[in-house]
């Protein structure tokens, strides 16, 4: 019985490894045979799509671009943060540590929509 035990583990994590997510051309081939179309045209379309979203996000600061029903994606400003002295340290106690300003940048989040959440 001790085998057993050590044993279940063992092929649980196996289990966990085993799957890795689809490659690019993988996706592509995968669509290619389930659409009928010309792998190179389902590139094309990858690819325009990278170039919509693109072309949405840089239409303002809270610009946005949605895939109906999978994902949204937003862009948010971040102001710049000063610089701070003497800050305490969380990784090391009774010590303190300055920490660099950072200058201000966008911020890109990816939602998940409910299509998609009720996929998982």
């Amino acid at each position: 019985m001790a085998k057993d035990k050590k044993a279940a583990p063992k092929k649980a994590a196996a289990k966990a490894e085993a799957y890795k997510p689809l490659t690019k051309t993988q996706i592509l081939q995968a669509l290619a045979e389930k659409t009928k179309l010309n792998r190179k045209d389902v590139a094309l379309v990858l690819d325009e799509l990278a170039g919509i979203i693109a072309d949405s996000l840089k239409q303002g600061e809270k610009a946005s671009f949605t895939l109906p029903g999978l994902i949204k994606i937003e862009k948010q400003f971040v102001p710049a943060k000063e610089g701070q002295k003497n800050v305490p340290d969380p990784f090391h106690p009774g010590k303190t540590i300055d920490r660099p300003a950072k200058p201000a940048h966008y911020k890109i989040k990816v939602k998940a929509l409910k299509a998609l959440k009720d996929m998982a």
